[in-house]
């Protein structure tokens, strides 16, 4: 009993600490972030027959894919109008998590092995972000380091409040509030393949990788294409962003006077095998490990040296 509760005074400790270089070093915590809209032109729409469809997730055109029904699939191949990415990606992405937060969340509850593999082998001590938190799932994992945890869904920083003693804001992954070079380590979960266009997915791996200081490192995963085991059936040969159906769960049965189920579709970019690594080199990161699990790519990286 005394050696155990030597063992827990000594995370307690480490806790406090941690508390306090945190505060030092995260500067004022934001209540939302968002960046200043930028149009992407010459996008073309897809024809409705190009729509991705719930389960297969394919289209021909290439382009951001839209929900079968809006009017822009009425729009002829040749014409060509101007989409703008945070405005796509909220409507798509950001809107959608902040209605299901409360439904995903109770999905969400058992840590990734590789994940939580990594955050185990962190010093004792350590500061570090998890960017794209989610309900806060990995925030406890260790409990000798501190975490400061952010995600764009403020209904999701709700729940992943209760993790503490730990840190959660809300704020976007292309504009976080923390000072550069200053933290151990981060971590961005299933977060980067929401965002809509190349250059986006590439500036959040940059940004993440800013975050870290010398000898930092970062653990970053993506859905992946190659998913031909899955239920979901992708494989190569698939088109890479695709509209992935949520199906909303009242909680109540018919009985009770359950409202009916409501489906949303959720924007993803799906990563061929070693886009991800591609991604890192291009902001000028170095891949330390790299793999794949279950249905996920995923990669240890750090600065460029």
């Amino acid at each position: 009993m005394a050696a155990e509760d030597g063992v827990n005074e000594q995370s307690h400790t480490f806790i406090a600490n941690g508390q306090q270089r945190a505060i030092e070093i995260a500067g004022s915590q934001a209540i939302q972030v968002t960046r200043p809209e930028q149009p992407l032109t010459n996008i073309s729409e897809p024809l409705s027959e190009d729509i991705v469809k719930p389960g297969r997730g394919t289209n021909k055109s290439g382009s951001i894919p839209t929900e079968t029904g809006s009017a822009a699939n009425s729009c002829p191949p040749s014409e060509t109008i101007a989409i703008v990415p945070e405005s796509y990606e909220e409507q798509h992405v950001h809107q959608v998590y902040e209605q299901i937060a409360s439904h995903f969340s109770s999905t969400r509850y058992k840590p990734w092995p590789i994940v939580e593999s990594f955050l185990q082998s962190l010093l004792p001590g350590s500061i570090g972000l998890d960017i794209g938190c989610g309900n806060g799932k990995y925030l406890a994992v260790n409990k000798d380091i501190f975490i400061i945890g952010s995600d764009r869904s403020s209904n999701l920083v709700k729940i992943a409040t209760q993790h503490e003693p730990h840190s959660v804001v809300v704020a976007d992954s292309l504009f976080l509030p923390h000072q550069n070079a200053r933290f151990d380590f981060a971590i961005c979960i299933a977060v980067v393949h929401h965002l809509s266009t190349p250059e986006r997915r590439r500036e959040a791996v940059k940004c993440i990788l800013d975050t870290l200081k010398e000898g930092g490192k970062a653990l970053v995963y993506v859905w992946a294409l190659e998913q031909g085991g899955s239920r979901r059936g992708w494989d190569v040969g698939h088109e890479q962003d695709v509209m992935v159906p949520w199906v909303l769960k009242s909680g109540k049965k018919k009985a009770e006077g359950a409202e009916p189920e409501q489906t949303f579709q959720r924007y993803y970019h799906l990563y061929r095998k070693g886009e991800l690594e591609d991604d890192i080199a291009s902001v000028g990161g170095e891949v330390l490990e790299a793999g794949y699990e279950k249905d996920n790519w995923w990669a240890i990286c750090q600065k460029g040296v």
